[in-house]
């Protein structure tokens, strides 16, 4: 990626594939997690979660703009916004001894890696940023994610009744004002076939789960 020279259009379908499997994660996993909740809790939680993404990918828009570098790191904002609920949710799971869903494990898997592909390429190939620069920046991400893990696993092991009900609403939300913001207009904006392979990464969650 920083020594090949990734087409503009592989990028926009690696963006638009992660997209479709983040639709598919969602809908087949995250808003059944949530269904022990009541409908009006559920909406709380994803608008507090649509809140944390929005707010982050403002503050990325007042720093590095709308465009280009600053639309990748919308991306990135997003990530986290959806990656930290999920890591929450994998160890309250394996702390209460529930088995965690493959299912699960399977869509974050396809939607995330072309999710981080995508505007990894974009910031090596349209904004020259450096190896150290853009590892140091995914880092970070891995490291909230695993500290999520954690604070999930110890929450539900000290406290009784902890559950990731309200984290899954709260990632559901995050990702799909992302999706609408950020990683969907990154995709049209670099494939002329962004809406095809969006319904390939769904058709692919589905079908690996």
């Amino acid at each position: 990626m920083f020594r090949i020279k990734v087409p503009t259009s592989v990028i926009g379908a690696l963006a638009a594939f992660g997209a479709g499997g983040l639709i598919a994660a969602v809908s087949r996993d995250l808003r059944p997690e949530a269904a022990a909740l009541q409908g009006v809790q559920v909406a709380i939680w994803m608008l507090i979660g649509a809140g944390a993404f929005m707010t982050g990918d403002r503050f990325v828009d007042r720093n590095f703009g709308s465009e280009g570098t600053g639309g990748a790191l919308g991306i990135v904002v997003g990530s986290g916004v959806d990656g930290v609920p999920e890591y929450i949710i994998f160890g309250i799971q394996l702390a209460r001894g529930t088995t965690i869903s493959v299912a699960f494990l399977t869509a974050v898997f396809v939607s995330n890696v072309p999710q981080a592909l995508a505007p990894t390429a974009g910031r090596a190939g349209e904004s020259g940023w450096s190896w150290t620069r853009v590892s140091t920046l995914w880092l970070k991400v891995v490291l909230a994610c695993g500290a999520a893990f954690a604070l999930g696993y110890f929450a539900a092991m000290q406290l009784c009744g902890v559950n990731g009900y309200g984290m899954a609403a709260f990632a559901a939300g995050g990702i799909l004002a992302m999706l609408t913001d950020s990683l969907i207009p990154f995709a049209n904006e670099r494939s002329k076939r962004a809406g095809l392979w969006t319904v390939v990464g769904f058709c692919a969650a589905l079908a690996m789960t």
